[in-house]
């Protein structure tokens, strides 16, 4: 979720994020690198989209900030829609991270998927942003697999786990540290759609408000 910026006299829309994270895996360090990841990959491809028949670039302000005495209460009472609430732990179920739907402010992250420039949080990032995964899953003959392609999705060799097996088997699916925001990535967020307020601000996404404990390992 984030709030969208226009700037009129510069032809720019700038899509503000504060990530904020609680959990026993957070910290302060983390929290400000899993924001710079999301930042770098979401502006890597200098995006642009049309707005009333004029053309904006399109900027990402993320902000990371570690929050170790979060409570419930206040992930349920928040109204701005810039701030974000992601629960970090060493353990998830499922061995996945989440976030809690498309369009939505909450989720949980498994530690592990955020570390060595790791694309996971920036693809959490764009569903709740309203971003879905696509509905074809072989992209083999098309290059660079776009941010929001799932694990499991196929894929040209270079792009897979292992690129000397073929497509399907064992490490023959995509690598997801290779995929990569692109244009038509920013160009599904249909920005064009939102409608701004007087003083130039829109709304991109919506509130989930979720509270998540700690899951637990059970045997």
């Amino acid at each position: 979720m984030g709030e969208v910026e226009l700037d009129k006299a510069n032809h720019i829309l700038t899509i503000h994020a504060d990530l904020v994270f609680y959990g026993h895996a957070a910290d302060d360090m983390l929290a400000k690198q899993v924001a710079a990841d999301v930042s770098t990959h979401w502006n890597e491809p200098n995006g642009a989209v049309v707005l009333d028949h004029e053309w904006y670039q399109v900027r990402f302000s993320i902000k990371g900030f570690y929050a170790p005495a979060l409570t419930d209460i206040e992930v349920y009472s928040n109204d701005n829609p810039r701030i974000n609430y992601f629960r970090i732990e060493a353990y998830a179920s499922g061995n996945i991270s989440f976030v809690d739907g498309l369009n939505c402010n909450t989720g949980y992250f498994q530690l592990d998927n955020l570390f060595n420039n790791s694309t996971t949080a920036a693809h959490e990032f764009g569903h709740t942003l309203g971003l879905d995964h696509p509905h074809i899953l072989d992209i083999r003959g098309q290059g660079i697999p776009g941010i929001m392609y799932p694990r499991g999705t196929l894929v040209d060799p270079p792009f897979q786990y292992d690129p000397s097996v073929p497509a399907g088997v064992k490490g023959g699916t995509m690598n997801p540290y290779t995929r990569k925001v692109l244009q038509k990535d920013i160009e599904n967020l249909r920005l064009h759609r939102l409608s701004f307020n007087e003083n130039g601000f829109a709304v991109l996404g919506d509130f989930s408000s979720i509270w998540h404990d700690a899951h637990l390992k059970t045997d």
